[in-house]
């Protein structure tokens, strides 16, 4: 390619003759609208008709010039959100509650009522995670599947942790067993609501917690659909549902003093509010999923191909609405405008529309999202940034196609901020250490990836690459995308990006606190223990 001066005649030549294909947002004719009645409550293992007051719940999509309302929600106030809390402590009971003195099998067996009474219900609750949120036919089925396989996962590696026997140290023996914490308060977010909530409720139920789950205010008829499953499953008060206003809702919740787990997806700012609420603060066991700005770091001698590829799912999959999305690439300035190249004509293959089939790009379910990604746009455009691919930015009403912004410098809000949306930065730099010094200053430190030749053949240089990158983040991918899976591994994060780790193994560990019987007799720890709910080995089953 030859260089050519002037920057903004060079930038225009990125924009390839192959242009997306942008749907409007609206339904398709003769598709059926669902609707979800949410004027009820789940408190104290009752469904009740709420008379209160409801908020409609608006589907991205449009018929015609309106909003398509898909159903309603409960808005509780003070006082009901109380009483949710309420009824989980008397579930919970100080410990001799039903629920907390149940054996692992008995918990268990109520789990897995639960999960076959989802599956009844699998083809209602994905059809409105698209109509309420957007997502297309593959992403909305694969958060239920995965929400189903993470729950056999827990329970498979549950009943392996606590089928060890007695154990003997220094003349000691001892069984040791995890044991419930108490009350969890859940708030899940509104881009996985089904499958990052469930992340942390079912294992907190299945180790003998009682819960509080707010409802997201988007999202959240996914919950509404399940109510009447979770009462006939758990025992009274175990399981509650709170909706409304999280502001009206938790922080009087979180200031009776009744919560001992605390499970949230969010910014750390709100973390950090709700959680200085509780009166005692340091009995608070927090399990946080917060901030990400996670970097794509492209090589000089990175294979383009692998890392366009790599960087166009990892910041358009579900339109960038991922924690752990590409939020900014970065770039070596000798493959830049090669890079840019490619990458604006893989995105100009996706194609834009409603959820309903196979569209990269769905609407939007944030009412302002549109506004505050075109503030972006605004701001880097003002510092000397410009958007380098066809059709970007392309607004139509609650769907944006993405906007490929180049060169993004670090005097630009897009360099810093989480979009959590479809706009891609992309950014130029000479020296690798401008990117590591980068990566140890910034608030977030989830994870980052590499993409690069010199994996396999290694070195000094890209080993201390790595090192940089590793303890900055909790995840270095290498030539490929940052993501949460495969579930087994570890999910956390640096800084103000998570507190506490989400897999199968770590959140068990989490939302329980060891306990042990111990002896100088080993008889004595097995006879006690034979009867016990707590430390009775469970039964043998073969693994789901």
């Amino acid at each position: 390619w030859e260089e050519l001066a002037d920057s903004n005649t060079r930038l225009s030549t990125l924009c390839h003759s192959m242009a997306p294909v942008i749907e409007k947002p609206e339904a398709p004719a003769g598709k059926k609208v669902p609707y979800v009645d949410g004027a009820k409550v789940l408190v104290d293992g009752e469904v009740r008709a709420w008379s209160g007051a409801c908020t409609d719940v608006l589907s991205p999509i449009f018929q015609g010039d309106k909003q398509v309302v898909i159903g309603r929600q409960a808005v509780f106030s003070s006082k009901e959100s109380i009483e949710a809390a309420e009824a989980a402590a008397r579930a919970w009971d100080r410990g001799r509650g039903q629920w907390p003195r149940m054996s692992l099998e008995q918990r268990v067996t109520a789990v897995e009522r639960l999960v076959d009474m989802l599956k009844e219900r699998r083809a209602e609750i994905v059809d409105i995670l698209q109509w309420e949120i957007c997502k297309n036919d593959a992403d909305a089925a694969k958060e239920f599947d995965r929400t189903m396989e993470f729950i056999h996962s827990s329970i498979n590696h549950l009943r392996e942790q606590e089928s060890t026997g007695t154990i003997c140290e220094g003349g000691i023996f001892a069984k040791i067993r995890r044991a419930p914490v108490g009350v969890m308060m859940n708030l899940g977010p509104m881009n996985y609501p089904f499958n990052e909530t469930y992340a942390t409720l079912i294992p907190a139920l299945l180790c003998g917690n009682s819960v509080v789950m707010k409802i997201p205010n988007i999202g959240g008829l996914a919950h509404v659909i399940t109510m009447e499953a979770y009462a006939k499953c758990f025992p009274k008060g175990v399981v509650n549902f709170v909706a409304g206003r999280g502001r009206d809702t938790m922080p009087p919740i979180m200031q009776t003093g009744k919560i001992d787990l605390f499970a949230f997806i969010g910014s750390s700012k709100a973390a950090d509010s709700l959680m200085r609420q509780h009166p005692e603060p340091h009995r608070l066991r927090n399990i946080l999923s917060l901030d990400g700005k996670n970097l794509g770091i492209v090589m000089p001698d990175a294979d383009l191909t692998v890392a366009v590829k790599e960087c166009i799912t990892g910041s358009t999959s579900f339109n960038g609405q991922r924690c752990t999305a590409v939020k900014l690439i970065v770039v070596h300035k000798s493959i830049s405008k090669a890079f840019c190249d490619l990458f604006c004509e893989a995105l100009s293959s996706l194609s834009a529309g409603p959820p309903f089939g196979n569209h990269a790009i769905t609407p939007l379910p944030e009412p302002g999202k549109p506004q505050y990604l075109q503030e972006l746009v605004d701001d880097a455009k003002s510092a000397g940034a410009s958007i380098i691919n066809k059709r970007g930015g392309e607004t139509h009403r609650t769907l944006v196609f993405p906007s490929v912004l180049f060169p993004v410098t670090k005097a630009m809000k897009a360099y810093h901020e989480e979009q959590f949306g479809p706009l891609i930065p992309i950014a130029e730099y000479e020296d690798i250490d401008e990117v590591l010094n980068h990566l140890a200053d910034v608030k977030f430190g989830q994870q980052v990836s590499v993409f690069t030749k010199s994996a396999s053949s290694g070195g000094a240089e890209i080993a201390r690459i790595l090192d940089a990158c590793a303890l900055a983040t909790c995840r270095v991918n290498i030539n490929a995308q940052c993501q949460r899976g495969p579930d087994t591994f570890p999910f956390a994060g640096r800084k103000s990006s998570a507190l506490g780790t989400i897999s199968v193994t770590e959140v068990l560990r989490g939302v329980s606190v060891e306990t042990l019987v111990a002896a100088k007799k080993q008889e004595e720890v097995d006879g006690i223990a034979s009867k016990s709910a707590v430390f009775a080995p469970p039964a043998k089953r073969p693994k789901l």
